[in-house]
């Protein structure tokens, strides 16, 4: 299959409406949009390094927050301790997360992400939250555009976040029992359909399915993301990013980089890469496998080091450049960013080099 283009898939609605009584505007004016923005985006990411935005979570602690701001409004009367659930916070505290997108994009971000990491009845249903996700994704995702439209100087764009769920479909969370899984594929795909409508709905510019620790896990984000595609008629770009659990270069379910970037190949992607777990030292041998098995786009969006033994991040911001630039220099990568610690100041340092160099080439 060949990779990613900005193209639409336009359908014709079943049943055929009476074409006397259609707003041909408000028909075809959304695939028109989107058609503007996969255009912009492919353009941008053949012409420079694009720069996603860092982490969440990390911007989030910095405000010490207490259950109450978990609560406010909606959840109030909810049985269970929410302190923690931060996908809530878009609806609970919006003005906190649209501050973080802020400083990111005014950092030098041209990809921001949504918060909505956790956002799968899977992993809400930890707080009996499943009734909530649509709403977590949706909001996620419309604030996350809204303060991207505030910066005019260049085209910016919002990766619905998509993360991995808390269970994993190839094995076994109990070593007495290796043929036990805790979630299907089926379980899997509804699961994320769920969240990326209402990412959709929300106006994402991208689909980032990331941190993927169980490749069988993607494969049911990919499908599922095809389903609604097919069903909606519309198709929006694909990130997949990965986590090298250790050193040893495999996922948490054993597949080495390549073996990783095969598995998920007959995708049309729009790009493929690596996040968390590591940091930018670390991550560069398996960026250099993608850079030279990958006919997408490489990403890579590393930690800010290891953690220490408080699990705080310590690398600087000028550190981690320094870091990353080595593989700006190789060309490896055509969009960067970070992950676990990083904050604004990570990523102006960032914007700062990939400015310098030229993005990875690859074959379409």
């Amino acid at each position: 299959m060949k990779p990613w283009q900005p193209h639409i898939l336009v359908k014709v609605p079943n049943p055929i409406p009476n074409w006397e009584k259609i707003s041909w505007n408000a028909l075809f004016l959304p695939f028109a949009k989107q058609i503007m923005i996969n255009s912009a985006l492919q353009q941008a990411i053949e012409q420079r390094i694009l720069v996603l935005d860092g982490a969440m979570g990390t911007m989030i602690q910095r405000h010490q927050l207490e259950e109450f701001d978990f609560r406010e409004g909606a959840f109030e009367q909810h049985p269970l301790s929410l302190k923690g659930n931060n996908d809530l916070l878009s609806i609970t505290r919006p003005e906190i997360i649209k501050d973080i997108h802020r400083a990111y994009l005014a950092a030098g971000a041209d990809i921001i992400e949504t918060n909505t990491f956790s956002g799968t009845t899977i992993a809400q249903a930890d707080y009996q939250l499943e009734e909530a996700v649509y709403q977590i994704n949706y909001q996620g995702a419309k604030i996350a555009k809204e303060v991207a439209a505030e910066f005019t100087d260049r085209p910016r764009f919002v990766a619905g976040s998509i993360g991995p769920t808390n269970r994993t479909a190839s094995i076994s969370p109990d070593v007495n029992d290796p043929g036990f899984r805790a979630v299907s594929f089926d379980d899997l795909v509804g699961a994320y359909s769920g969240q990326i409508e209402a990412l959709m709905d929300g106006g994402v510019d991208i689909l980032l399915i990331e941190t993927v620790f169980d490749t069988l896990n993607a494969k049911a984000a990919l499908y599922t993301c095809d389903q609604v595609f097919e069903k909606r008629g519309i198709q929006i770009p694909i990130m997949v990013s990965g986590t090298i659990t250790d050193q040893s270069g495999r996922t948490l379910t054993g597949q080495t980089t390549e073996a990783f970037l095969i598995s998920l190949s007959h995708m049309p992607l729009l790009s493929i890469g690596l996040n968390c777990a590591l940091g930018a030292s670390m991550m560069r041998p398996y960026l250099q496998v993608l850079n030279e098995k990958a006919t997408f786009a490489v990403s890579a969006h590393p930690n800010a080091g290891l953690p220490n033994e408080f699990g705080l991040y310590d690398e600087s911001p000028a550190a981690m450049a320094a870091q990353i630039e080595q593989f700006l220099q190789e060309g490896l990568v055509n969009v960067i960013g970070g992950c676990c610690g990083t904050t604004p100041e990570h990523i102006a340092a960032i914007a700062a080099v990939a400015a310098k160099y030229s993005p990875r080439k690859w074959n379409h």
